[in-house]
């Protein structure tokens, strides 16, 4: 294996670490290292003399790594990277010691702290050795993007690279798109009602020509790499066609299953086949096989019996698609703190103390009590 030849630049910062470091004997002791070719120090590495010294350097001692000793790779290390494809060796054999952050700001005395960064140096020095030259590469990439979660942020995740020319496949485990913020009485600032705001975008994602949306699915399972993924999609039976349904409720007011209504967090009921709300996307109905009678074999069938537009089938699986995309957009939301976790005050086994999602639908004007602040034991 050829030796390394590595550069070391040691920068004054001004007098930001020059006032705590001794910067000429940092350099000197770099010098000393085993695959230290050239070492220097300058008032200000990052300035355009600075630069031009780090890239004359390079080309004329042959250097095949870079060491800067300055401030946090944060800052500039894509400048000294940049520097080091200029003078035509590899970005990536660049390595940032950082001695102002980690040295000169947080110490006063100068001897100790010209010490840690001469061991600091010396470590970036010794990786640099180990370092390979890379070369970026370029791979054919998948142009959709996967959108995990049907909230306002993943509605408009995907409106806006969507508007960008991206195809997008929005994924959302619920009945309908929305999330929490629907279920919000007012935003902030402006006081707007969540629906006011929220429910033309749903609209909008769901009518856009490069957005597929897929409620009442979840993502199984994630292979491939950046550029290349394959998603393996569960679309859970609705037991109801979109196509078809005219939501005419008709068959929701023959069930006779009643279950606590997720959308109002249990302050009201549904059915057993019900829709979310009356604005909800896609705007169809959707059989909860879990609160049904019994659908192998069926015990009641009264709905089915009632739909005129023959949109109810008991026939529907679970099934199971593969989709391939280049990105993935991960916004699925939050749930709240875990009630049972603060269990001083009452919740779940006194009547009247509620969570802040359900004090929302309290107040607002689609929710259970039509925006009436009102006790569960009052109704």
């Amino acid at each position: 294996m050829t030796k390394k030849r590595t550069g070391v630049f040691v920068c004054h910062c001004g007098n930001n670490i020059a006032a705590t470091v001794d910067v000429a004997r940092v350099a000197k002791e770099m010098s000393a290292e085993e695959t230290v070719v050239y070492s220097q120090d300058y008032v200000y590495m990052c300035s355009d003399p600075g630069q031009n010294a780090v890239i004359k350097a390079i080309k004329d001692n042959q250097l095949d790594s870079v060491v800067v000793s300055c401030c946090s790779p944060t800052l500039h290390e894509k400048t000294f990277r940049d520097n080091a494809i200029r003078a035509g060796i590899s970005g990536f054999t660049c390595e940032i010691a950082n001695i102002r952050e980690q040295c000169a700001w947080v110490h006063k005395d100068r001897d100790l702290g010209t010490e840690k960064a001469i061991k600091i140096s010396r470590s970036a020095v010794r990786r640099a050795g180990r370092n390979q030259s890379l070369e970026p590469i370029a791979v054919p990439v998948t142009r959709r993007v996967m959108v995990v979660g049907g909230g306002i942020a993943g509605i408009q995740a995907s409106l806006d690279m969507a508007n960008a020319g991206l195809d997008v496949i929005l994924v959302e485990k619920q009945a309908t798109l929305g999330g929490h913020m629907l279920q919000l009485s007012e935003t902030f600032p402006t006081l707007d009602c969540s629906q006011c705001i929220l429910s033309p975008k749903m609209v909008e994602v769901s009518r856009h020509p490069k957005i597929k949306v897929m409620t009442y699915c979840e993502v199984q399972e994630v292979s491939g790499s950046v550029g290349n993924f394959k998603a393996k999609i569960l679309k859970k039976p609705t037991f109801v066609d979109p196509d078809k349904c005219k939501i005419c409720d008709d068959c929701s007011k023959v069930c006779p299953v009643v279950v606590p209504n997720e959308y109002e967090l249990g302050l009201s009921a549904r059915r057993a086949i019900y829709i979310p709300y009356a604005q909800a996307i896609p705007a169809s109905y959707t059989l909860d096989e879990s609160s049904c009678l019994g659908l192998n074999p069926i015990r009641c069938g009264k709905c089915k019996d009632v739909c005129e537009a023959d949109a109810i089938d008991y026939d529907m699986r679970p099934e199971t698609v593969v989709e391939e995309v280049g990105a993935i957009v991960v916004a699925t939301g939050f749930d709240l703190y875990p009630q049972e976790n603060i269990a001083e005050y009452g919740y779940g086994k006194v009547e009247d103390v509620l969570d802040g999602l359900q004090f929302e639908r309290l107040c607002s004007a689609s929710g259970a009590t039509s925006g009436h602040v009102l006790r569960p034991s009052d109704h």
